[in-house]
This record gives C-alpha cells, structure tokens and sequence, in this order.
C-alpha cells in the first residue's frame, strides 16, 4: 500500500466523521475511559456501535483529525489488503488511534489485534464486534489486555431524551423503588408518559427508528436476517441449513413467549438432536434475538429446560409475531431494561423475577395486587398503565430510567 492509498482511506474516514450528527449521543460515549489503550465494544446490529465511534472521534479529534482513523471491516477492500498493512502506514504517518468496525469479518482477528497491540505501543485501538464473539482466551489473550463494554438498545430513558421529551439522568435501582413517586411526578407533569412509553416499545428500542419513516418492521427483520446469515457464520463455521433451522426456531420460540415449549418436541420439528439444539438457542440468547430466564446463570448445560424464554426486547417481538400477549410484552421490557442496566435477573419460585438476588418483582397491569408475593420482604409490583405508584407498587415505565 503507497501513501495515496493511505490517504484516500482516512479521507473517506475524515467524511463519516464530519457528517456524523451528536445531536444525539448514546449513554456510552460518556461511560468509556478512552484512554484505554485497547476497548472492545459489542453489541447487537442497529444499537448505533458506528455512530459511538465516529462521534467520539468527532469530539476527540477536533484539531489533529488525521490522528484517528476508522476503517469498518467488512468493506471488500479487506479482501485484498489486510489491517496490519494498514495499521503500520497509519502508525508511521503519526496516527495515534484506530477504530475497527465490525472485526468478526476479520479471520484470525483475536491474534492480529493482539498483535497490533503489541508491536506499536503508542497505537490506541478501540474495534466493535457483534454481540455473538467470544473472547478465547487461547487465542491471543486479549482478555487481559483489554477493557469491554456492551452496548444495548435504546432505554426508554434515552428514547424521551432523543424525542426531546425529557432529560433525565439514569437511576440506581435502589433510587428507583426508595423515591419513585417523587421522580415519577417530577417527569409526568406536562407529558404524557404512557403514550410516549407505548411508542418505544413498539418501535423505539433501536437507535436507527430516527432515520426510518416507513419500514421499521421491515428493518428489524432484515437485521435480524443479517445477524443469523452474515455475523454468525463470520463467527463460527455453519453451514446454510443450519442457519435455517436457527431462523425457524427463532420464529416458533417467538410465537410461544414466554411460555417454555417442550424442548424435544421443538427439536423434532427442527429436525435436529437435542445438542444441536442448545447450541442454536444459545446462540439466539447471545445474538441480543432471545433473553433465556432460568433459575440459574444461564448455560448450555442447565439451557436444556429454561423456565421461560421472551424476546430480546419488544420491538423484535413486535417484528416476528403479530400475536403480542400485553402480559409477555410488559415482561420482555422488564427484563430487557434490567439486564441491560447490567442487573442479574433471575426465575424465582414466586412472583416474575428476582433482580440481584434480593429484589422480588411481580409484573402486571395497574389492577395487580401482591397477592402471589405478599408477605415476602423486598417484593414489588411493576405496573403498566400508571403513571405514578405508591409505595411498593411501582410504574413500569419507570424501570426504563436506569441506563
């Protein structure tokens, strides 16, 4: 590669950055210590993982632009050069960082960063993958050399914020059920909440919904499409009947949610034996395109009988199935939003959930009673069509506030 070649690719990198909005900033921007000589970011399709790069650069880079150089790898110009060439005339003509996106597409990508990492020591690389990698440990050991981060979907607290509906900071849990009606009060008055609340859950969790007018639906597919054909076998060797067979669980797991089918049945519809089988769920559960409850962490051992299983989160149910359960929607948006706020969630022996291993929840409509979970300590309902609550019966919007 000659040095013309070198500058056209940070000229097109130098472009994206310039038109790139930060009007709009994901909760993660600012969580990253960028100072990290290597951060790993991973995260399902369309949760804005491009948009976090280019507009950290943007704000970074402001003076020297020519330092920083995004390249995304799964442009067909990597079939014929390789990123070490690149990384090599970017260090020599005084790059300082670099930011590699998408890197499943790259083969051996785990030792080549590895790599990178150790031969130019004043290099700083920050590279996104899709949420199916897995870090192996034989395989160039980034996991002592890195600092990960995770980025979900839109909260519906960031959702009122890109609206411009309400700017409010995210809540600790612990805040939330302490002073719920005081916050809850203080965001309501003159909005109203619910139908905002109804809006995200329908087509507001993924970040892109602002560039779409029509078709929303139609783009969570196609995402969903892109994961299991393009990402996972970029991950992992698969051949295209297995993709299949992962597209067709998908779809039948997603119209029984969140009841748990009987797993062998649902193996011999698949035609499939039962270890192919957890493999395909688990993969599902890792693409961010299920979220498996069991009583326990979950793993391809105790995957066998999952207590429940739901989508990742309401708009992906909203795109696979036109039977939406009100009870399975309140309870996929629980979920999602508490893991995604980096809670443990777990099945209980009574009530919906147990977050942290202390917090007992029970999710319903705003005629719910405690009557499954009375007389159990730290136990609360989550309500769904309130605005406010009192007590230990809290809204359920509300539990979108916490990233």
């Amino acid at each position: 590669m000659d040095n013309e070649e070198y500058y056209n690719i940070l000229d097109s990198s130098n472009r994206k950055v310039r038109e790139c909005r930060i009007s709009t900033s994901r909760f993660l921007l600012n969580k990253i210590d960028w100072r990290d000589r290597l951060i790993q970011i991973s995260g399902s399709r369309g949760t804005g993982k491009t948009t976090l790069l280019l507009q950290h650069i943007k704000s970074a880079f402001k003076e020297n632009t020519d330092e920083a150089l995004y390249v995304s790898l799964d442009n067909l110009w990597f079939e014929t050069h390789s990123l070490t060439e690149l990384a090599d005339i970017h260090y020599k003509n005084g790059g300082t960082h670099l930011f590699i996106d998408e890197v499943h597409y790259l083969k051996n990508w785990q030792l080549i960063i590895k790599n990178l990492y150790d031969d130019y020591p004043k290099l700083n690389i920050v590279y996104t993958g899709s949420s199916i990698l897995k870090i192996d440990a034989d395989s160039g050991d980034l996991s002592r050399r890195q600092v990960s981060y995770s980025l979900p979907g839109l909260s519906f607290r960031e959702y009122l914020c890109f609206e411009n509906i309400a700017n409010v900071n995210p809540l600790e849990l612990k805040e939330l059920l302490r002073s719920h009606k005081e916050i809850a009060e203080s965001i309501t008055t003159g909005r109203a909440i619910l139908k905002h609340f109804n809006e995200y859950l329908t087509g507001g969790y993924y970040p892109f919904y602002k560039e779409i007018y029509t078709g929303y639906e139609q783009r969570l597919s196609q995402i969903t499409n892109q994961i299991l054909e393009s990402d996972y076998p970029a991950v992992e060797k698969i051949n295209y009947s297995t993709v299949q067979k992962i597209k067709k669980m998908l779809f039948i797991l997603a119209q029984s949610c969140p009841q748990t089918p009987k797993m062998t049945e649902l193996y011999r519809q698949l035609e499939t034996d039962r270890n192919q089988g957890l493999k395909m769920l688990y993969i599902l559960d890792r693409a961010n395109l299920l979220n498996i409850l069991s009583s326990e962490k979950s793993t391809l051992k105790n995957m066998a009988r999952p207590d429940k299983i739901y989508c990742d989160n309401t708009n992906i149910m909203f795109s696979l199935t036109e039977k939406i359960n009100t009870g399975t929607k309140r309870e996929t948006f629980f979920l999602n939003q508490l893991r995604s706020a980096g809670h443990e969630v777990f099945y209980p022996p009574n009530g919906d959930f147990i977050v942290d291993g202390k917090y007992l929840f029970e999710v319903g409509g705003k005629d719910k009673t405690f009557e499954q979970i009375k007389d159990i300590p730290d136990s609360y309902l989550a309500v769904d069509d309130v605005e406010t609550g009192r007590g230990s019966k809290i809204p359920l919007w509300m539990f979108g506030l916490l990233y």
